[in-house]
């Protein structure tokens, strides 16, 4: 599957924007830490752009949610190790690969950066810096829905927190026109 292919079917599942946005986030962060972490970029952009894929038809059952998402993808193919992450997103899965800890700790990081960027001063994502982030991080009441045990456990990448944090705040500016910020 082509990424247009995967941004159309995203599209086609999904309504709300800011959920398409968070899609195309956590997409943007999964190939910047694939291409950090020497693998190929393309099944790691899948996995993001596609993870919340049956959020909208799972959003009243939680326990549901990649359970339609993974029988879309099986229907088309997608390779077992991009199925594997979505489900390791939410917790359906173990994490087992780097995909698989890079989604699980970059799906709630995204909110956070999100949430970071609508509080600056500046309101716009180029203005996020880490130093900024890292205060908002260390604010327990902030964000609360980011959870930054899940966020810490990208220790399984063997990255520091601080170079996690950075990875995505990059990959995130890189599309700040596409997110509306």
């Amino acid at each position: 599957m082509t990424r247009d292919e995967a941004l159309a079917l995203l599209k086609s599942h999904l309504k709300n924007k800011n959920l398409i946005k968070h899609c195309l986030a956590v997409e943007a962060c999964m190939r910047a830490l694939a291409a950090r972490l020497g693998h190929d970029p393309e099944p790691w952009g899948l996995a993001g752009i596609l993870h919340d894929l049956d959020y909208e038809v799972t959003d009243k059952s939680p326990e549901l949610h990649t359970t339609e998402t993974v029988k879309v993808l099986r229907a088309k193919g997608i390779d077992e190790s991009i199925v594997h992450a979505v489900q390791a997103h939410a917790g359906k899965a173990p994490c087992e690969s780097p995909m698989d800890w890079a989604i699980y700790s970059v799906d709630p990081l995204t909110g956070l950066i999100i949430s970071a960027t609508l509080m600056h001063p500046e309101k716009k994502l180029k203005a996020v810096d880490l130093d900024f982030l890292k205060r908002r991080y260390k604010e327990k009441s902030f964000a609360r829905g980011a959870r930054r045990e899940e966020i810490e456990e990208s220790r399984n990448l063997g990255l520091e927190l601080d170079e996690f944090l950075s990875i995505a705040i990059a990959a995130m500016q890189g599309i700040d026109t596409e997110l509306g910020l």
